[in-house]
């Protein structure tokens, strides 16, 4: 028997690879001498760092940036085995957890940091990069990783703005020569969730400004300085299209990059399941293994298990999934590809005992023995 195993983490449990390796362990209990490929899994957003680089045989660089609050903090990134690739989540230069209840204020918080990420990589020699852009702490259009890059954006009395989001305020220009060589060079994959334009009722500023700390008047402050900004832009980029949807991802991050940068904006999983080719080991699956930490209705938009089932289901593949707990509404999964789903729990707990790393294990090894052990009669 060949079984494929593709779980995104339980977080706080069980990283993406070690919900795999205990997976395996439950398959190995019935069918000892069974093929069971672990493959690394995430959707785009915390996680994909460790799961890509662990799973596909990088390494993870560990560097000094500039945070979103202006103080150096480190931050973590992955280059893979093909040493041209870099993995890259934006909040670990640049996330919301990172600045504290108070302080957080979308005008004084900047990406340069991601931009700092980026420059390290590309002197390390890679030119292609995953970048997810989820959970910021930033509103700033993206100049803040730009001007680390090498953009200038400048005042009318010919000076270089602010780094942070109060610095769109002042941009009157846009100059890009000296801009790094090397990012003519890059290619870059985001991996972005949320459609998102720049401006308006439906931009960031309005609807995610503020969980980052805006107040009415600073959310349609800000609006206004970045529809400026966009008009700013196409004076250089005429193409630049801030109505694109995904443009408004993590606080304008997104119309950064696919108007300065060789970027296209794509669904997270969609990324992770191309960038490790999921696909190829499908193919010959007698089983395909999925899940997270929860399975619900939410499950279905675009999430990673969902994501595996829909390559499984091409090759009419038996799709199982395991989550530390499933809700009501988790029923929609069984119409889109997951062909039974299962919460390890094994009793009463309380929160804390169900998510130590060692019992949540223990739980999935015994939950996936059950089900292969039913399995093993279907098959007589």
């Amino acid at each position: 028997m060949k079984v494929v195993v593709a779980i995104d983490s339980l977080k706080g449990s069980l990283t993406s690879l070690e919900a795999g390796e205990a997976i395996r362990d439950g398959v190995l209990n019935v069918f000892p001498d069974a093929d069971v490929q672990v493959r690394p899994l995430a959707d785009g957003g915390e996680g994909t760092v460790e799961a890509l680089v662990l799973g596909m045989g990088g390494e993870l660089q560990k560097i000094m940036v500039t945070g979103p609050h202006g103080r150096q903090v480190e931050a973590a990134y992955g280059i893979l085995s093909d040493k041209t690739t870099a993995v890259m989540e934006m909040a670990q230069a640049a996330g919301i957890t990172m600045v504290e209840g108070e302080e957080r204020n979308p005008l004084y918080t900047t990406t340069y940091g991601v931009g700092e990420m980026i420059c390290d990589a590309m002197n390390r020699g890679c030119r292609n990069f995953i970048v997810g852009i989820g959970g910021s702490a930033t509103n700033d259009g993206g100049i803040g990783m730009l001007m680390a890059l090498g953009y200038e954006f400048i005042d009318a009395e010919n000076k270089s703005v602010s780094m942070f989001g109060e610095g769109l305020r002042d941009i009157a220009e846009v100059r890009k020569e000296k801009v790094n060589p090397l990012l003519s060079e890059c290619s870059f994959r985001i991996a972005c969730d949320v459609t998102n334009p720049l401006c308006g009722p439906e931009g960031c500023s309005a609807i995610y400004g503020p969980q980052k700390g805006a107040t009415p008047e600073i959310v349609k402050t800000m609006d206004g300085w970045l529809a400026k900004f966009a008009e700013t832009v196409k004076k250089v980029f005429p193409e630049a299209d801030p109505v694109y949807p995904g443009t408004g991802a993590a606080g304008g991050l997104g119309f950064a990059f696919r108007t300065f940068t060789n970027a296209v904006l794509e669904s997270g999983i969609r990324i992770i399941l191309d960038e490790t080719k999921l696909e190829e080991y499908v193919k010959d699956a007698d089983v395909v293994i999925t899940g997270e930490g929860r399975l619900d209705g939410q499950t279905v938009m675009g999430k990673a298990p969902v994501g595996v089932a829909e390559i499984a289901k091409k090759y009419d593949k038996i799709v199982l999934a395991f989550a530390g707990c499933v809700t009501p509404d988790a029923v929609a999964c069984n119409e889109h590809g997951i062909d039974a789903y299962f919460p390890i729990l094994q009793g009463v707990s309380t929160l804390e005992e169900a998510m130590d790393g060692e019992n949540a294990r223990k739980n999935m090894t015994a939950t996936v023995t059950q089900a292969f052990l039913l399995l093993s009669r279907a098959m007589k």
